[in-house]
């Protein structure tokens, strides 16, 4: 029988706050994805469309660098503010290893390092 790992994602375009559910002592670690501020306005002065190449290349990479860590654990919530959780559902979708892990996504508000533990307690506590 698969071990139950649940994790917890607080999404934006740009940044992953991964938390791990815990009964005791949640903590947070942070992934960042390669594409910078700098980066997009580099891109941008040559033109719209080379930009928005590139920061596909980019999602594209930190999506696999995330889907990487998913793989790992057997039940995730993906939450935030931004629309990013939902494009990084649909590319774990389109991969059939994630089949059997349970992803669920959900909205909130912006939430500070406490809120997030919260939520993400708060979460997986309905689930058992």
């Amino acid at each position: 029988m698969k071990k139950v790992n649940r994790l917890g994602f607080c999404m934006d375009n740009h940044t992953a706050k991964l938390i791990e559910f815990s009964t005791t002592n949640m903590q947070t670690t942070s992934v960042q994805s390669s594409f910078t501020y700098e980066m997009k306005q580099e891109s941008l002065s040559r033109s719209e469309h080379v930009m928005n190449n590139k920061e596909q290349h980019f999602q594209k990479a930190f999506f696999k660098e995330l889907s990487e860590i998913i793989k790992q654990y057997s039940d995730v919530i993906l939450f935030g503010p931004t629309n990013a959780k939902i494009e990084l559902l649909n590319f774990l979708k389109s991969e059939n290893h994630f089949d059997e892990i349970n992803i669920n996504v959900k909205t909130s508000d912006k939430l500070t390092e406490p809120q997030q533990h919260a939520f993400v307690r708060d979460y997986f506590n309905r689930s058992i």
